[in-house]
């Protein structure tokens, strides 16, 4: 930009005065006439920047706020703006062909948010600029009178603003603003997929919306003790909210009054951190520490009871030898017949103690779910069918192949106990992603809902008295869990029930050697 000239102050000779620049009233029938002194004063002393460019293309004069503003100097003025080449900025192409068209044809034009360079402002300046041709002296060249106006403080203050509301629209926690009068205005996403309430059914509503009943009366009036004590402010703590389904949800929830400069409050901001899955894996580490202690319990006293069982299982064959009695006979077998049933019982015990870590290596669930079938049908009854399905190409995972050979055996039992027999099974295997799943479905009762949460759990089981140990889905759900995979149970519309293995599919790569 050319800048060379004689230098001229704001003060100085070299500016018009105001009845030059035009700007003092002269028609004594509209208004009266200022003092050219006075006149100049208050042009001066303006905070918009002022300039004036006189036909065809001089810039003529400037208000020290004009210079302020735009970080100039006075040495522009007296040259043309033709020759001010910027790209942007107050002088930019399209600003500079709006003075010539006012200069021709009188045009007015508005620039808004025009983004400058500012010699004393690194990150430069945004300015509003107005274009407005301006009556010359009788006989003279036209003039155009330009007004700058600096609004950095607002262009920043509405980024700030666009920020904040962006991070608001993309937090991973539930965010509700409301009125002074706790009715909300504005939910973000996070609280529509947290609770299933949209938007719109949310706005002109108060968060009772998701209150849920568990929560004590007490704690909302300790909130909003805290909420408008003005030497607080703010309320922050743990309870149950309740989404569109009727799900509890714990959550922690923050939430913090707004006021004005006056102190007054004006609205309230909640924050919730939906603590659903925390509580979750808390449940779950809380349920692997009880089945370790049952685990080393169970240990014990399988030990402390094979011993007895042993002697008398030993006494039980010693006496069938040596007397010809039948009657003592048939004691002595249903003798052997109960022991054998607390031998079980005992061996059970070990298998859920015995936590031994999986010996891992590649292993295909195909194999796995016919190799579980073949044994199954060797000992149970042949008027089950078994339908498999499996996918083109198998599906590899990272795992102990005898503990999952367990699982699948253990699942199949149960399914030909719950079919009493007789039925079908289908066994599954899918690949997708990076999961591997192994379904093994029955055409049986199904499972009932109070049965349903429990089924997992050591020593818990639905068959008759003497027919289980409650142990088998519990090995299970250790062995599964030790493979980082994850076992469910599920009723199937109609009859039967489902239980489904997920484990990680085996990441690609090398092979160790050997």
């Amino acid at each position: 930009m050319a800048r060379e000239g004689p230098a001229a102050s704001p003060g100085s000779s070299n500016h018009l005065k105001g009845r030059e620049l035009g700007l003092v009233a002269r028609d004594p029938m509209t208004a009266p006439a200022l003092p050219t002194e006075l006149a100049t004063r208050l042009i001066d002393a303006a905070p918009i920047g002022i300039a004036l460019v006189e036909a065809p293309g001089t810039f003529l004069w400037a208000n020290p706020a004009y210079f302020a503003t735009t970080g100039r100097d006075a040495a522009m003025i007296g040259h043309d703006v033709h020759e001010i080449l910027e790209a942007d900025g107050t002088w930019s192409a399209p600003i500079r062909a709006a003075v010539d068209a006012a200069l021709a044809s009188g045009e007015v034009a508005s620039f808004r948010s025009v983004r400058a360079l500012h010699r004393n402002r690194p990150g430069g300046v945004y300015l509003d600029v107005d274009v407005r041709a301006l009556p010359g002296p009788p006989g003279g060249a036209a003039r155009v009178l330009l007004m700058v106006r600096d609004i950095t403080d607002r262009v920043e203050e509405e980024a700030r603003a666009r920020l904040f509301y962006a991070s608001f629209r993309s937090s991973t926690n539930a965010i509700q603003l409301t009125d002074a009068h706790g009715v909300m205005i504005d939910v973000n996403p996070a609280f529509e997929r947290i609770y299933g309430y949209s938007r719109e059914e949310c706005v002109g509503r108060k968060p009772n919306l998701v209150r849920s009943r568990y929560t004590p009366r007490e704690v909302y009036e300790q909130m909003w003790a805290d909420l408008t004590d003005p030497a607080r402010g703010y309320w922050a703590g743990e309870l149950l909210n309740r989404d569109r389904n009727g799900v509890e949800r714990p959550v922690l929830l923050s939430i913090t009054a707004i006021r004005d400069a006056r102190g007054e409050i004006t609205h309230y901001i909640g924050v919730a951190v939906d603590r659903s899955e925390q509580r979750n894996w808390e449940m779950r580490a809380a349920h692997s520490d009880r089945l370790a202690s049952v685990g080393q319990l169970a240990a014990g006293v399988a030990h402390e009871i094979n011993t007895p069982l042993a002697n008398v299982m030993l006494i039980a064959e010693s006496l069938r030898r040596r007397t010809q009695d039948p009657e003592l006979q048939g004691r002595l077998e249903t003798l052997s017949q109960q022991v054998e049933v607390a031998a079980r019982i005992v061996r059970s015990l070990l298998d859920f103690a015995r936590r031994e870590e999986p010996r891992i290596a590649d292993v295909d669930l195909v194999a796995v779910a016919r190799e579980s079938i073949g044994f199954v049908r060797g000992k149970q009854s042949p008027d089950v069918e078994i339908e498999e399905v499996y996918p083109p190409g198998g599906a590899t995972v990272a795992g102990d192949r005898g503990q999952l050979v367990q699982v699948v055996t253990n699942l199949l039992n149960n399914a030909y106990d719950a079919m009493g027999g007789k039925g079908k099974v289908r066994v599954e295997v899918r690949a997708g992603g990076r999961v591997a799943e192994l379904e093994v479905t029955d055409h049986g009762p199904g499972i009932s809902p109070e049965a349903l949460g429990h089924v997992f759990e050591p020593f818990f089981t639905t068959k008759p008295e003497g027919q289980g140990t409650g142990l088998g889905l519990a090995v299970c759900h250790g062995i599964v869990q030790s493979h980082h995979g994850s076992i469910v149970a599920r009723n199937l519309p109609g009859s039967g029930a489902s239980f489904l293995v997920r484990l990680p599919l085996r990441e690609p790569g090398p092979r160790p050697a050997g």
